[in-house]
């Protein structure tokens, strides 16, 4: 299973992860819709699209890449598949915005000079995830994306039941985190049911913590 696969994965079941990398995530973050688009009479296919829901007040379209290989056409790629959705979509949308998602910064290609003005003009953010730190220490969705780098480092998560069993338990662990954070001690009945819940329960729980932090921030 390759690395990024995982990633989209994560992002298909939360697609709000996105927007904790984000300065400024829309006020109608919690609507969007991830979605993998093809462009039609390309061989171009988008595999990270957060699509805005349609009463937002403003049609602003977010685009992730997740690279965990060296490729140097990556800006190429990811720019002339950004353009080319917006062009087949002009009607729907009036703003874009680009995360690229690096497992390290050698991974960036060589050279970027060609596109240094849509890299540096502010609608773009590139997140190298060995630079952001102790996944402990980190908000729960980035804890989420940097436990899944780390489980996604070795061959044993190729093995969808090792895979499950990471994830669970470190979204275990950064629930219990969170919940301290945003309550203060929580009391040990409460902490004995979440070590009961399974995966698709604490990732409810996940979403619903991710959910409570945009909108104290909105």
């Amino acid at each position: 299973m390759r690395r990024d696969t995982i990633f989209y994965k994560l992002f298909k079941q939360f697609p709000l992860l996105l927007f904790e990398l984000v300065d400024e995530p829309p006020p109608e973050a919690e609507n969007y819709q991830f979605e993998s688009v093809e462009v039609k009479e390309t061989a171009f296919r988008i595999d990270g699209v957060f699509l805005p829901p349609a009463n937002a007040v403003s049609k602003t379209v977010f685009f992730a890449e997740v690279q965990f290989q060296k490729d140097e056409d990556l800006y190429h790629r990811f720019f002339s598949e950004l353009f080319l959705f917006l062009y087949r979509h002009t009607i729907r949308y009036d703003d874009w915005f680009g995360v690229i998602i690096f497992g390290s910064r050698s991974l960036e290609p060589s050279s970027s000079s060609i596109h240094r003005a849509l890299l540096e003009s502010g609608q773009v953010r590139r997140v190298y995830l060995d630079e952001l730190g102790d996944l402990r220490q980190q908000p729960l969705g980035l804890g989420l994306m940097l436990l899944t780098n780390v489980t996604s480092e070795t061959e044993a998560v190729e093995d969808t039941r090792v895979y499950q069993e990471a994830v669970e338990e470190g979204m275990r662990s950064l629930v219990f985190r969170k919940l301290k954070r945003l309550f203060g001690e929580i009391a040990e009945e409460l902490l004995a049911k979440i070590q009961t819940l399974s995966l698709e329960q604490l990732e409810a729980l996940a979403l619903a913590l991710l959910k409570l932090r945009l909108r104290s921030q909105s």
